[in-house]
């Protein structure tokens, strides 16, 4: 699929909107004006030189038997030239359609094509991968929202290795054996990305299989009463330090709802990471809850995540 033509549609995180609790809207309100500072990182506009890696698209997966009944969207991604001998990096972004949209904030096949191109990262394999798509109810805290954003959250929200699983034992084999090549089983070679629950989804995955991912990058992470995430800071400061590398974004305007604050959440990871002596790095800026400010950072965090 020529990358140029991927477009996703209904990109807003402002569109999970339900009904006011205590006299406030129970949902995600975003305002231009909090985010007119950020634009797309220059390594989001390839120019024509610059090769472009292929994007295969795997419309309406429904193999899981970890998710199962909840079809879903996949995108693999390849680094232009072909995977060398030596296997690939791997990069997995959570709510994927919208990382990859060439339309939207991240562009993050033409990032991953510029920076390939200026030799700043190595042969990349990248999956964008979108939550279950049920044809059922799904319970659970925000089940007011609808099936389907329901189950986004029954997948990243929760605290348990159910999601990580399904990312190790079930996604990178789909990608493998699809894309016929081998992925790199070092750890410190992937990177989990996500936005919102997305950026918590990436990070418990990572927490509870260190010895299959050290590299997170969380956007506006939902570090919030949803499923239990408020407790991240407490498992940090509690637990032995885990060979994490972390990058975490969030804003002043990042959303506030009946779930938490999602500013002081952010700001609250940061000083447990801090504490607890992780390697991290956090972005507060002025933003909302959606991927223009990770957008503009999208390129220097994966060179800061893949440094060495």
């Amino acid at each position: 699929m020529p990358t140029d033509s991927i477009t996703i549609s209904n990109l807003g995180l402002d569109q999970m909107v339900a009904a006011e609790v205590n006299g406030r809207q129970n949902g995600v309100r975003n305002n231009p004006a909090w985010d007119s500072a950020y634009h797309p990182c220059p390594e989001a506009f390839a120019d024509a030189a610059t090769a472009a890696g292929p994007v295969q698209k795997l419309s309406d997966w429904n193999a899981s038997l970890i998710y199962p009944d909840a079809p879903r969207d996949i995108w693999l991604y390849q680094t232009p030239g072909g995977i060398s001998a030596e296997p690939a990096n791997l990069l997995i972004c959570n709510d994927g359609g919208w990382y990859l949209d060439r339309q939207g904030p991240v562009r993050a096949t033409r990032v991953l094509d510029s920076l390939f191109g200026l030799g700043q990262i190595k042969p990349t394999v990248a999956i964008f991968i979108s939550p279950g798509k049920p044809g059922h109810a799904v319970a659970g805290p925000i089940a007011s929202y609808g099936p389907e954003q329901a189950q986004r959250s029954l997948e990243y929200d929760q605290l348990t290795p159910r999601y990580g699983e399904f990312l190790f034992t079930e996604i990178i084999a789909l990608a493998e054996s699809t894309l016929g090549l081998a992925i790199s089983q070092r750890p410190e070679d992937r990177l989990l990305c996500g936005v919102s629950s997305g950026g918590i989804g990436a990070f418990m995955a990572a927490w509870h299989f260190p010895d299959q991912c050290r590299r997170v990058l969380s956007h506006c992470g939902s570090y919030t009463d949803i499923w239990g995430g408020h407790n991240c800071p407490s498992l940090l400061r509690t637990n032995p330090r885990k060979p994490l590398r972390v990058f975490l974004q969030s804003g002043a305007n990042d959303v506030n709802s009946p779930f938490g604050d999602w500013a002081l959440a952010n700001q609250t990871m940061a000083s447990a990471l801090a504490w607890a002596g992780y390697e991290y790095r956090f972005e507060f800026g002025t933003g909302g809850h959606n991927l223009h400010h990770g957008g503009a950072l999208f390129a220097d965090s994966l060179r800061w995540l893949w440094r060495d």
